[in-house]
């Protein structure tokens, strides 16, 4: 009689009922027909059966430290839907702590991270980044050099806007940057040819090249803001695709945006390793705008440090700490780490020079700038009924009375030709309040400022894209 495994042998050992029984009891029988042994022919049945799946958390399983009291009822209603969310969020299995910092304002559906939070937990999770990898502040100190000397040259060599630089107009990242690419399979395919492309440009959004004078030395100084650019959104797309077939395996019932990569899997360092080497690519990206408009002045940079507000930091007690916007303002925070950050408000106001505090319920984080309490469309729907708009929106003179409303006193600049209104100062939160708050929870100490001469943005650029231009 030929020996078989049939579905009650599996149940008899243990293992319970499912669809995987058909390909476990074909694998085993495969393996009994080949001459194996009945052991083998077991062990070979019990590699189909499922995992067990992680359930959420229950509500209040974790705690959220909470560094944000709303001034107003506009922020009343912000700080509700950022503890909406985050009370969601926390229910993913692997978080172990959360906290929001000043500046927090709602990013996605219920249950997403909200920009000024902070998760930390046993796993990376792409989607608490966000595709705007490295998001980061860097600044360059030009002593001798006129702030609208500074402003012009920056002007001259920097790049805003959709794509990257074309060909013969283009830099390179250093080698071990590249080799880095190279050598990782999030990078190599993809991510390579684009981090070229697009090295040495700022994108769009709430990116900016700010220049003023230093609060204690009245030295000229020009300040960047930006993030990875296209290597770091094809980087967060491939890391999406791997963290949500773990979760359908592991943590189904988890929320698509909270899906994560566990560590201790070789997928997990794959991914760990790319963060660095985008980390490392965008440091590159500030300096050598910096360093162009140095040359084009036939300058000198007197000192120079940056941070990042949109990455996954590790500490020594092996937590993944996720700040979405959000400054690092514990000790060590990185290898080439200061002292010292930049928090950025509005381009009207200083941008902050400070030093963390490492404060246990900011998780050791600090706010990244001041925040919206709503979305840019949300705004701009505001203007218009401010301004008795029709339907066809603000019209040329409302646009040119609120940008001179706005910038009075300031060289501000759009890269596109076209102003963003979304983008100009009433847009964001009291910057006064976000200060205030950094000082009432003792998040960091501010040791300096930048003081606003002008800035360049990339302005509103769809307005006269290739498609709009056939349209009309």
């Amino acid at each position: 009689m030929i020996e078989i495994v049939s579905g009650q042998d599996l149940i008899d050992a243990g293992m319970p009922q499912g669809k995987w029984f058909r390909p476990a009891l074909d694998a085993a029988n495969k393996i009994l027909g080949e001459g194996g042994s009945r052991d083998e022919a077991m062990a070979a049945a019990r590699t189909f059966q499922p995992v067990p799946t992680l359930a959420l958390r229950m509500e209040n399983d974790i705690e959220i430290y909470s560094n944000i009291r709303p001034e107003g009822a506009l922020e009343l209603d912000n700080v509700e839907k950022v503890n909406a969310t985050m009370r969601e969020l926390v229910r993913t299995p692997v978080v172990r702590a959360a906290a929001i910092m000043p500046d927090a304002c709602p990013a996605g559906p219920i249950g997403s991270i909200p920009v000024g939070g902070v998760v930390a937990s046993e796993a990376i999770h792409p989607g608490m980044h966000s595709a705007d990898i490295c998001c980061s502040m860097a600044i360059s100190i030009f002593p001798g050099v006129g702030p609208k000397s500074l402003l012009d040259a920056v002007h001259a060599v920097t790049h805003f806007g959709p794509g990257g630089r074309s060909r013969g107009a283009q830099f390179k990242p250093s080698e071990e940057v590249l080799s880095a690419f190279q050598e990782n399979a999030f990078l190599k395919e993809g991510a390579l040819s684009v981090g070229i492309e697009h090295f040495g440009t700022q994108g769009d959004g709430n990116h900016f090249a700010y220049v003023g004078t230093m609060k204690s030395t009245s030295e000229t100084a020009l300040v960047t803001h930006h993030g990875s650019r296209a290597p770091g959104a094809r980087l967060y797309e491939k890391g999406m695709k791997v963290a949500n077939a773990f979760r359908e395996r592991i943590s189904p019932e988890t929320l698509r945006d909270n899906a994560w990569i566990p560590a201790d899997t070789e997928e997990g360092a794959s991914y760990w390793s790319a963060l660095q080497a985008v980390r490392q690519w965008t440091k590159e990206n500030h300096f050598v705008i910096h360093d162009m408009a140095a040359e084009k002045l036939s300058a000198k940079v007197a000192d120079r440090f940056w941070n990042e507000h949109n990455f996954v930091f590790r500490k020594t007690d092996g937590l993944f700490y996720h700040g979405k916007g959000a400054t690092p303002a514990f000790n060590g925070w990185a290898g080439d780490a200061t002292d010292l950050t930049l928090i950025p408000l509005n381009m009207a106001e200083p941008i902050l020079i400070v030093r963390g505090s490492n404060a246990s319920h900011g998780l050791g984080f600090s706010p990244h700038g001041a925040g919206r309490n709503f979305s840019r469309s949300a705004y701009l729907r505001r203007l218009a009924e401010e301004y008795g708009a029709d339907s066809r929106g603000l019209s040329p003179n409302n646009m040119a009375d609120i940008l001179a409303k706005e910038t009075a006193g300031l060289d501000v600049r759009f890269f596109s030709g076209f102003a963003d209104i979304s983008e100009l100062p009433g847009a964001y939160k009291s910057a006064a309040n976000v200060r205030k708050q950094i000082e009432h929870y003792g998040l960091a100490d501010v040791v300096d400022e930048v003081i606003p001469y002008g800035s360049i943005m990339a302005g509103d650029w769809q307005r006269n894209a290739p498609w709009r231009k056939r349209r009309r």
